[in-house]
């Protein structure tokens, strides 16, 4: 199983960025896929991005276009979530994950420790 460690976040001011990464172990080879979900308080978690192994195909929640952007580095094993023009409504922990595909990212697979973001007004 494919473990997950992830780095940055924090506090913020609204409209400021923030970047985190997440550095994939284990037996990477059936996690290929990776991504990020957040839940914030009160709420169910949901699906934030996606990204295929190549890099190729990326996705995201309707609500982070354009300002997120997600990539990743196959030789560090690593994803990346860049997250600019933050609102406050992006404050909540957010998790990564790993498995076999984009298209059952967050069913199954493996989750990072989460890191929470708060974003000030």
């Amino acid at each position: 199983q494919v473990q997950l460690v992830e780095s940055g976040g924090g506090w913020v001011q609204a409209g400021g960025p923030l970047r985190f990464s997440c550095a994939a172990s284990g037996s990477t080879s059936s996690s290929s896929a990776m991504g990020w979900f957040r839940q914030a308080q009160g709420r169910a978690r949901e699906f934030v991005a996606a990204i295929t192994w190549s890099g190729s195909s990326t996705y995201y929640v309707d609500s982070v276009k354009g300002r997120f952007t997600i990539s990743r580095d196959n030789a560090q094993n690593t994803v990346y979530l860049q997250m600019n023009s933050l609102k406050p409504e992006d404050t909540a922990v957010y998790y990564c994950a790993a498995g076999p595909s984009t298209r059952t990212l967050g069913t199954s697979g493996s989750w990072g420790q989460g890191t929470q973001v708060t974003v000030s007004s």
